[in-house]
């Protein structure tokens, strides 16, 4: 492991003082979400739609086009959309205060003037009462800085989650930014199927929530709040949750458990100004992924190793 990040990484991100930009911006990421999910091949549990932390923003990476590819990624330094082909043609769209039926309708014609058919259902998902993207014209704050703050924060979580990531030998998902729940996630599986998801969440249907959550599985993610739990927070769960994982011994001793949306929380606040940030998360993933695996009793012996070290191979007994 290596040393903690210096506590300015850590940005300060009140819920409140951003929460506009916050809604138009998880707007925006879905129409370029939406175009990978339209163009790329089902992947498990949706592993083919999210979103990557980058060293400027975010990115869908390579989707497919014909013979060729093509890639939309959000620059949180220079503030602008960019559009890249693997022919050498791109485009960029400045991020700034705009509708977002604007955004969407400059991200279509950009693809469209690329040749790239990139047709969409416009409707968002996972958003209670949301709007056509192509008729959003309520939403469109920006404020570059707090755009730019998400993304630190994004690029730490990012960090500390794929050090934790190194520590299972078992099935687990890439670290990724999921555009629906507008959330930073990692999972890890059991290896036992799981009994059918319910399938409740706005413009998502019951067989893609069956998908997702086929296999038993511990979760752990990054989210920047909503109106109505009004503060960015870490978060873990555990499908099926297995009995006495919420009444779980949980570090940091902040860590709450809510009934409300059946996992735990523990608010950022906690993690920016813990003494070391990064060993504060780290406590906080594995103590709830060991919850998770006690309670449900998983092979732990067969799934787990030591954290990964850089240059070094892992031993084989």
């Amino acid at each position: 492991m290596t040393a903690s990040a210096p506590h300015h990484a850590w940005p300060d991100l009140p819920y409140h003082a951003w929460k506009e930009t916050c809604a138009t911006l998880h707007l925006w990421t879905q129409i370029a979400g939406k175009i990978r999910l339209a163009r790329t091949p089902w992947l498990n549990h949706s592993w083919h739609v999210p979103l990557y932390v980058t060293a400027r923003g975010l990115t869908t990476s390579a989707i497919p086009d014909g013979s060729g590819s093509f890639e939309i990624a959000f620059d949180f330094n220079d503030h602008v959309l960019e559009i890249a082909t693997s022919g050498g043609a791109g485009r960029r769209i400045a991020l700034k205060p705009r509708t977002v039926a604007d955004f969407y309708g400059a991200v279509m014609s950009a693809l469209h003037d690329m040749g790239i058919d990139a047709r969409i259902n416009d409707l968002p998902c996972e958003i209670p009462g949301a709007m056509h993207f192509s008729r959003d014209r309520t939403h469109a704050a920006y404020d570059a800085d707090y755009a730019r703050r998400f993304w630190c924060l994004l690029l730490q979580a990012d960090r500390v989650f794929k050090q934790f990531r190194t520590g299972f030998l078992g099935k687990c998902s890439p670290v990724h930014f999921f555009w629906g729940s507008f959330d930073l996630a990692v999972t890890r599986f059991s290896g036992r199927p799981a009994p059918p998801h319910p399938g409740r969440a706005p413009g998502v249907t019951v067989a893609v929530m069956r998908e997702a959550y086929s296999h038993e599985l511990s979760s752990a993610g990054l989210w920047p709040g909503d109106p109505e739990i009004d503060y960015a927070a870490f978060y873990a769960y555990a499908y099926p949750e297995p009995d006495g994982f919420r009444t779980a011994a949980i570090q940091p001793e902040t860590a709450v458990y809510s009934d409300m949306l059946g996992e735990f929380l523990l608010p950022y606040e906690s993690i920016r100004t813990a003494p070391d940030p990064d060993a504060a998360l780290l406590a906080f993933l594995n103590s709830t992924y060991e919850a998770a695996a006690r309670a449900a009793n998983w092979d732990r012996a067969a799934l787990e190793c030591r954290p990964g070290i850089p240059g070094v191979p892992r031993p084989i007994d």
